[in-house]
């Protein structure tokens, strides 16, 4: 996840992302993300089993953010967000 002007970027597991990214959007839990305003999904990854998963989770968190955005940028070279054709109610 990022900010409207990716200058921040916010890496977490979840084993439902369609939730996830709702509670990013809408600011549900007031830590990082809410208060970097990271609601913009530019990057997933999925796996099959929780522990893989975090173990990605980690090893994302200990690189620089240059690997980061390489990353992002082999997908996502215009940063767009992700879940933008997702549904989401705000009210």
């Amino acid at each position: 996840m990022t900010n409207k002007n990716n200058t921040v970027i916010y890496t977490g597991v979840t084993s439902d992302i369609f939730k996830r990214v709702y509670q990013h959007k809408t600011k549900f839990y007031k830590g990082f993300s809410a208060r970097y305003n990271c609601d913009k999904l530019v990057y997933f990854e999925e796996f099959n089993s929780f522990k893989l998963a975090i173990a990605r989770e980690k090893q994302l968190k200990a690189g620089n953010r240059k690997r980061k955005e390489d990353l992002i940028n082999s997908m996502n070279p215009e940063w767009n967000d992700l879940s933008e054709d997702w549904l989401f109610d705000f009210e």
